[in-house]
């Protein structure tokens, strides 16, 4: 880390030209999110946020994938409701929900970077940033109906207004990878480059923003959370209730031990 003055477990942060690089890395696990990586992806944010060196923010994976979601062995941190299933309201609410709130929030251009696969909340944070570059193997995945689940982390808002209600009813519904030039074509997402000059291309257009008029970009980014946001605080909340009631199914269950063992899981509809 370089001139950051802050060390975190599972998210390494670099500053250089006035961009903040913020890299998801739990590399073993293809950056799945755990208690501590909640943790730490938030305060990276909030110290990028308050950084005035900090210009423009570029979030990336380390190793193979951007992130492949929840980490199953840790999808509550432990937090379970009175019936003795995962909490994952309160994980959604006060762990992942900030993070998103404070990308759509910082006054700064995000950009993603998207290396490998981004799945479940994982794809939610590519999703919430403001451009998205990804390389020609990534590919995209809202991979929570697989696991009797249903889309979190904002994506039930950040899909449709991207690329509309039909497309955005069939990647959540039919849980297939979206490969990153059917993204583009999508319009899911602004660029794609190929692989060896991901990291590359990334940082030049975030430091192509951070020489720009910042002012500008923080003005454009309240009119489109305006527009388009306005209700995300609502919708959150609406996406935590109803994964509560999807983790006290016998679906989930079914699912994660299915997905953890894997083979193909047999879904009751209960």
């Amino acid at each position: 880390m370089s001139g950051t003055g802050i060390a975190l477990e599972t998210v390494n942060v670099e500053v250089a030209e006035g961009v903040a690089t913020v890299e998801l890395n739990r590399p073993e696990t293809l950056n799945a999110w755990n208690v501590q990586f909640g943790a730490d992806l938030l305060a990276a944010l909030a110290h990028v946020a308050s950084e005035d060196a900090v210009r423009a923010v570029l979030i990336t994976g380390a190793g193979r994938g951007f992130s492949s979601g929840a980490d199953l062995r840790d999808v509550s941190g432990g937090d379970e409701t009175p019936e003795g299933r995962p909490d994952v309201y309160k994980t959604l609410t006060e762990r992942y929900h900030p993070i998103m709130h404070a990308i759509r929030d910082v006054p700064k251009p995000v950009v993603a970077a998207v290396n490998g696969p981004a799945v479940g909340i994982g794809c939610s944070l590519a999703l919430c940033s403001d451009l998205i570059v990804a390389a020609e193997s990534a590919y995209f995945l809202l991979a929570f109906v697989n696991i009797g689940l249903v889309p979190d982390g904002g994506s039930s808002l950040f899909l449709p207004t991207r690329i509309g209600m039909t497309r955005a009813t069939e990647l959540s519904m039919l849980g297939e990878r979206l490969p990153a030039a059917k993204a583009l074509e999508w319009g899911l997402i602004n660029r794609v480059v190929p692989d060896e000059q991901l990291r590359a291309e990334a940082h030049e257009l975030a430091a192509r923003l951070a020489a720009g008029p910042t002012s500008s970009y923080a003005g454009t980014k309240r009119q489109l959370n305006n527009w388009l946001y306005s209700r995300m605080e609502e919708q959150l909340e609406l996406e935590a209730t109803i994964q509560q009631e999807m983790a006290g199914s016998s679906d989930f269950v079914e699912g994660a031990m299915a997905f953890i063992e894997k083979r193909p899981a047999r879904f009751s509809g209960a």
